[in-house]
């Protein structure tokens, strides 16, 4: 895990109350969503206008995977919580938030692999990926606000492995035609249809689904909040 802190820790209130911070998610993964949600946080959602593909480009020559899927959660917060002053639904820059960026891509055969977007690269992908194994990274950006100003950073990244079934021809082109798997890591789901192709994981389930609940926990902690802060009084 890598991080980044200059903490401004997060203290209970008076009589050791928990004072609630509001949670920001920046995405607009559904899935990411129910998971905060089975998970006790109802989260303000603010989608990031980050260029992916040209923030990776970005990067220097020979940047690791896993450096890559942080540098993008990381870009994504940045450019939330750059918006939070003049977002039209909201009043501006909150008092005391986290904003929490996201980023998911499967790594298999040596390379990263985020959305194939057609069905024509989803069908390559499961052509490659079926009866083996990758590593599906998964990384997060916690920027903590208070008094209006961002004043701590954590960032991280956990790798689940995953263990792919072999869907029968039939099986993998009703799996394409519902286009579920175009607009995902990976092009697969564990908690959808791509859910029956998937034979085991070695890690954390939540990860794979799109935010690791351990690690966002970790860096809550790294930014001096405690997850009960965020399970109480959020703004949706």
């Amino acid at each position: 895990m890598a991080s980044s802190v200059a903490a401004r820790p997060g203290d209970p209130g008076p009589g050791g109350a928990v004072v609630p911070v509001r949670f920001i998610l920046a995405s607009a993964s559904p899935a990411r969503l129910s998971v905060l949600r089975a998970a006790g946080v109802e989260p303000s959602v603010r989608v990031s206008s980050v260029d992916e593909d040209a923030v990776a480009a970005a990067l220097p020559p020979g940047t690791g995977p896993t450096e890559v899927v942080a540098a993008l959660a990381r870009a994504k917060a940045v450019d939330v919580a750059g918006g939070l002053s003049t977002h039209p639904h909201g009043p501006g820059m909150p008092e005391d938030a986290v904003v929490v960026g996201c980023d998911s891509m499967l790594h298999i055969d040596g390379r990263l692999q985020g959305k194939p977007h057609t069905v024509e690269a989803a069908r390559a992908r499961w052509t490659t990926m079926a009866g083996r194994s990758g590593d599906l990274l998964t990384g997060h950006a916690v920027l903590r606000i208070a008094d209006g100003r961002v004043v701590a950073e954590a960032e991280g990244v956990c790798s689940t492995t995953v263990r792919f079934g072999t869907p029968s021809p039939p099986e993998l082109e009703a799996y394409l035609a519902s286009r579920e798997p175009l607009e995902v890591a990976g092009a697969f789901t564990l908690d959808g249809l791509g859910g029956w192709f998937v034979d085991g994981l070695e890690g954390d389930p939540s990860s794979v689904i799109g935010i690791g609940l351990p690690l966002v926990r970790a860096l809550l902690r790294e930014v001096g909040l405690d997850v009960a802060q965020v399970w109480s009084g959020n703004v949706g």
